[in-house]
């Protein structure tokens, strides 16, 4: 993991330096918002910290630079300042999280872990959401067969899971077919008396 580490004063960018040491992660450090923005658009970082009180460019108009380049990056804004006038304009401006000076490291060290969890979640899940649209496949619709074809305790057709449901032919084996790439479903060959085998679908347990 690797964090950016924007601020003026270099004894907390030395104390910042060592906490991300101590947790394993590597760091970068900027000692203004302008020059953190050079670093940011260079590098890849996992999440950064931006101190509000700063010379040149301030914590807030960093985070609305940062947040004109990258939406899904965390930023955790440091202050002194409690007053909630300040968080809310944060917070606005799409800062993630802000921590109180002075800091300590494991709240520090915990926070960092926590909100980059938590963007790589969303991120996936905005990963899955782009590979569902790009297949005309519906969650809802997907959990439906799914949940039918759990029941079953013998493999079913499509032309039976289709009547079964009430849902089109091809709606039907789109999906399972779906499910098929996923590792969902496996597909099973009927053998018939006359003709061509039949293809039948169970839920793989």
């Amino acid at each position: 993991m690797k964090i950016l580490i924007i601020d003026d004063d270099p004894s907390l960018r030395y104390m910042l330096t060592e906490i991300c040491k101590h947790a394993g992660w590597e760091s970068d450090t900027a000692e203004n918002g302008k020059e953190g923005i050079d670093y940011f658009e260079q590098e890849q970082y996992d999440l950064i910290l931006v101190d509000y009180h700063m010379p040149e460019m301030d914590g807030l108009q960093t985070v609305k630079e940062i947040r004109s380049r990258n939406t899904h990056i965390p930023v955790l804004v440091l202050t002194v300042d409690e007053r909630q006038e300040i968080a809310d304009q944060l917070l606005e401006e799409g800062a993630t999280d802000f921590a109180l000076k002075p800091v300590k490291a494991p709240d520090m060290i915990s926070r960092i872990q926590l909100h980059v969890q938590l963007a790589n979640m969303r991120q996936h899940q905005e990963q899955e959401e782009d590979v569902f649209s790009s297949k005309g496949i519906s969650r809802h619709t997907l959990q439906h067969i799914s949940n039918y074809l759990k029941k079953q305790k013998e493999p079913i057709s499509v032309d039976e899971l289709s009547k079964n449901i009430d849902l089109a032919y091809p709606t039907v084996y789109r999906y399972l077919m779906h499910l098929l790439d996923e590792g969902k479903v496996n597909q099973l060959l009927s053998h018939q008396k006359i003709g061509r085998p039949k293809k039948l679908y169970q839920w793989y347990a």
